[in-house]
């Protein structure tokens, strides 16, 4: 089971929290679902924060009343997936004396066996450009430090580890990495760098647009493996601290 859960909010009044809320949120909500954070290896579960506009001033973020936001939570396994499904956050969300009005709640709920066969085992006419947009920041661990740019191989090696860790359906290994990044290339992109700030300390991150390009001669069956796993991004997020509100990805249609 997979899913894919977006709350609307909004607030009565100018509602200030610090530009470190987000862990607050994320353990509150953890413990709403009765699941420990933290603990796995591989998250299992990925957050947006509170999605929107909102002004900043110093470190703190002021949420405006005539806006709408958006909250997400992902399960990419059946314990955390059945456990937001069951969430009920009631009429508000409270947490560090700010209360957001519940608006709306919709749920995107699949498997990873019906990605498959929708996506590879029935052999679909393959997609060959993919329009990315990256919510909230996002980076990639290499070695000791943080890269906050949109390399195809890292991108999909984010996506290939958490489907291979949690799916039915081994997709492959490095042997599959070297070939996508032979087969997909960053066509275009507009992004720019945002910090992402943590409890003990920032993480720089890009957001913003990000198109990729499989290239012609490349192999159908590939070609659909690549659209797979773009696909499970929605669901996974993209690269380092999924969990805690980073990497968030949308589709373009």
């Amino acid at each position: 089971m997979l899913i894919h859960s977006t709350w609307t909010l909004s607030v009565s009044d100018l509602t200030v929290l610090p530009r470190s809320y987000s862990l607050e949120l994320v353990k509150q909500l953890h413990k709403q679902l009765g699941l420990e954070i933290g603990v796995e290896t591989i998250a299992s579960t990925s957050y947006s924060g509170i999605i929107g506009f909102y002004s900043t001033s110093k470190d703190f973020l002021t949420f405006h009343p005539e806006e709408f936001y958006k909250l997400s939570l992902s399960g990419l396994q059946e314990v955390t997936a059945k456990a937001i499904s069951h969430l009920n956050l009631s009429e508000y969300l409270e947490f560090l004396g700010a209360k957001f009005k519940i608006i709306n709640r919709e749920d995107e709920i699949t498997s990873y066996e019906e990605l498959y066969t929708n996506l590879v085992a029935n052999e679909p006419e393959h997609i060959r450009r993919f329009d990315l947009q990256f919510i909230t920041p996002t980076a990639f661990a290499q070695g000791g430090a943080n890269l906050p740019l949109p390399l195809p191989t890292l991108m999909f090696r984010s996506w290939l580890e958490r489907w291979n860790n949690f799916a039915p359906v081994y997709l492959g290994g490095d042997e599959l990495i070297a070939y996508l990044n032979n087969a997909v290339v960053l066509k275009s992109h507009k992004i720019h760098t945002r910090t992402y700030q943590l409890h003990k300390g920032f993480v720089n991150g890009f957001v913003g647009d990000v198109t990729l390009q499989i290239f012609n001669r490349a192999d159908p069956l590939l070609a659909n493996v690549a659209n797979l796993l773009v696909q499970y991004s929605r669901f996974a997020g993209t690269g380092m601290k999924t969990r805690l509100g980073m990497g968030q990805t949308i589709l373009n249609d």
